[in-house]
């Protein structure tokens, strides 16, 4: 039993859109066992939003132990991930247009605000929507993530995102999520690998597994649209975080957000709180101690 409710929603391009929605409330909390009690009172919502080629099942760990704290937390499925309808346009594929459906879902929902947790592309997607609606976001954390990022970690990512991969069994898959990711993730025991390769992979109509995303997401790294370069992504980095409590996260490891990087962004924003992840690199999945305390500390100075 699913411990969520799939929300389906049209874009206002028409395209279905999906997220997972995790009621605050009556929630046991995975680390310590603690559940937290019923009717909490109301607090601004969460909104998770995830990496290029992942979906909302990242924050599969993330979201209830957030939830059972008292905050709904939504995950959305960007898309062409997921549950997410795949864009007939792949131009579609790019921080803009996903800024607008996170518009469109707040809308939906009746959710005037919320506090931002972006991960990776995620990230770049909460800064888009700050430069042109600053006042749906009352907070933001940062994942690894910022205006300025190395290019030998997007060289990586570019070298296999949209790459067509279709894995014989669950046992093959977790060996692919492995062969990518065990440089951010050298200490994963292979029960992670397993759970990281169903959150990534799916069977087809046919019973084949495939990535959970559309290929044609890799364009908007190819073309640019995803490398946050320009003076505009580092206006709305200033911008968001002069004025809204902002929390970086970084992976120690991280070979996307390296260390000058976020030496730039802690000096451009001396507002900016900062958390490292040891022994991690891109980009954590926020359940480490270190990540999940710093995230539960600015909760709590929100309402």
């Amino acid at each position: 039993m699913s411990n969520y409710t799939d929300i389906i929603f049209t874009s206002d391009d028409g395209l279905r859109l999906s997220a997972r929605d995790y009621a605050a409330g009556l929630q046991a909390n995975a680390a310590s066992g603690h559940v937290a009690p019923a009717h909490l009172p109301a607090h601004l919502p969460i909104l998770c939003l995830h990496g290029l080629t992942r979906n909302a099942a990242d924050f599969d760990e993330f979201a209830p132990r957030i939830a059972a704290l008292g905050r709904r937390v939504l995950a959305l499925d960007v898309r062409g991930r997921g549950l997410s309808a795949h864009d007939p346009q792949p131009d579609n594929y790019n921080p803009k247009v996903y800024a607008k459906d996170v518009e469109t879902l707040l809308d939906n929902l009746g959710i005037e605000r919320a506090i931002f947790v972006g991960t990776s592309m995620g990230g770049l997607i909460t800064m888009t929507l700050a430069a042109r609606n600053i006042e749906r976001i009352a907070a933001a954390v940062l994942n690894d993530i910022g205006p300025v990022i190395s290019a030998r970690g997007l060289a990586r990512i570019a070298g296999y995102a949209g790459k067509a991969v279709h894995p014989a069994s669950w046992g093959e898959a977790a060996g692919v999520v492995k062969q990518i990711n065990h440089c951010a993730f050298p200490d994963y025991p292979d029960r992670e690998w397993d759970k990281w390769a169903r959150r990534a992979f799916a069977p087809d109509e046919n019973g084949r597994l495939r990535p959970r995303y559309d290929p044609n997401i890799a364009l908007s790294l190819q073309n640019g649209k995803l490398r946050p370069t320009s003076l505009g992504a580092r206006k709305a980095f200033r911008a968001l975080t002069s004025q809204r409590p902002t929390l970086l996260v970084r992976g120690v490891l991280s070979d996307l957000l390296e260390a000058r990087q976020a030496d730039w962004m802690r000096r451009a924003a001396p507002l900016m709180e900062y958390v490292e992840v040891p022994d991690v690199g891109h980009a954590p999945m926020l359940t480490e101690p270190e990540a999940f305390d710093a995230i539960v500390r600015i909760l709590a100075k929100l309402v």
